[in-house]
């Protein structure tokens, strides 16, 4: 299946059907009085989050989405029929933004989620509907109200328990492959890889979710290289893991052009957590990898660990420390939200008893 982070579509509901010009005409009754029925409500248009889905590369083919019009009211008071929904399935993760593809409509991020788009039209009332004391046969009835249109974009950013960055051809791909049943393509050469990956690691019994997005480079918060789109995947992560190649030269600089690049598209994605990694040991001798171990600390103010993805020598133990993040803030997201559910229910905060 082809990957498709973004789509821009066209969404249109239906009209409400006409109400019906009607009378009564039985035998016997000579002054059967008004008796037409009210337009069928027009059909509205919907995003739902789906299970099962984790591209838009369904409105790659299709990118118009109408719904039907109500149907006409009828004589002895029969209301038309209400045309159906029409229903655009999009995975978890998926933005909806306006036509300027910056102002931000709904963002879905659980199952079961949903939007009315575009709300379809009320059906118009029949001439029954206008009889009273003084009109006892009225020849008035509306016509359906009109549907709305709308162009809007969907975006899809992963929603990944943590996210690997790199320059390319700094080895992600490998890393993935290695930890993971994902099989991305895998080859010395950089941009290997040109659409975001996401592989379920398994680690001391846990479960968590990976995603490998293509080699970032100078200029990706600029939109440079597909940057911008590229960045939003890793944007919901909860932790960062970023590799460095080894075997080059200047690995300060490679780790200070990633950390410029996050620092430019969004603050946030740059405070998140962060596990540098030096790759590809394997190919280094031992005095070069303290020497680069120690450039790259000084340089990041933080520990480096040190691995090589293509052998599995210490990939563990950066599993390990990846886990003990996620489960940290799953730990630290679950505290809030039950704090905010007392605070809404006026339940005093609870504190600890010796």
């Amino acid at each position: 299946m082809k990957f498709l982070d973004q789509a821009k579509v066209y969404l249109k509901s239906g009209n409400g059907g006409p109400g019906s010009l009607s009378f009564r005409r039985e035998k016997y009754i000579e002054f059967g009085g008004p008796d037409g029925g009210d337009g069928g409500r027009g059909g509205s248009v919907i995003v739902e989050c789906v299970e099962g889905l984790n591209t838009l590369i369904d409105y790659r083919y299709q990118q118009h989405f109408k719904a039907k019009n109500g149907g006409h009211g009828m004589g002895r008071n029969r209301t038309g029929p209400a045309a159906p929904d029409v229903i655009l399935k999009v995975p978890v993760g998926t933005q909806v933004l306006e036509e300027d593809n910056e102002t931000l409509i709904a963002d879905f991020t659980e199952i079961g989620q949903s939007l009315v788009l575009c709300k379809g039209g009320d059906g118009g009332r029949g001439n029954a509907a206008f009889k009273s004391s003084t009109n006892r046969a009225p020849r008035r009835f509306e016509p359906g109200w009109p549907g709305e249109d709308r162009w809007v974009w969907l975006r899809l950013k992963l929603i990944a328990d943590a996210g690997l960055v790199g320059l390319p051809n700094a080895g992600k791909s490998t890393f993935l492959s290695a930890t993971s049943r994902a099989r991305p393509k895998i080859a010395d050469y950089p941009f290997t890889t040109l659409v975001p990956q996401l592989g379920v690691v398994g680690v001391g019994g846990k479960e968590f979710v990976l995603a490998d997005i293509p080699g970032l480079i100078e200029g990706a918060s600029e939109g440079i290289g597909l940057g911008h789109r590229f960045l939003g995947h890793v944007e919901r992560c909860r932790v960062l893991l970023h590799l460095v190649d080894g075997t080059q030269e200047d690995v300060v600089g490679a780790y200070k052009t990633i950390r410029t690049e996050l620092e430019a598209y969004a603050q946030d994605l740059a405070a998140k957590d962060e596990i540098l990694v030096l790759n590809k040991i394997d190919s280094l001798l031992d005095e070069e990898i303290e020497e680069k171990v120690a450039e790259l600390e000084k340089a990041a103010g933080k520990k480096v660990m040190t691995i090589s993805a293509v052998t599995g020598d210490k990939v563990d133990e950066v599993l390990f420390a990846l886990l003990e993040i996620i489960n940290r803030d799953k730990q630290e997201e679950k505290a809030e939200e039950e704090e905010a559910a007392r605070k809404e229910a006026g339940e005093e905060p609870k504190t600890w008893q010796p």
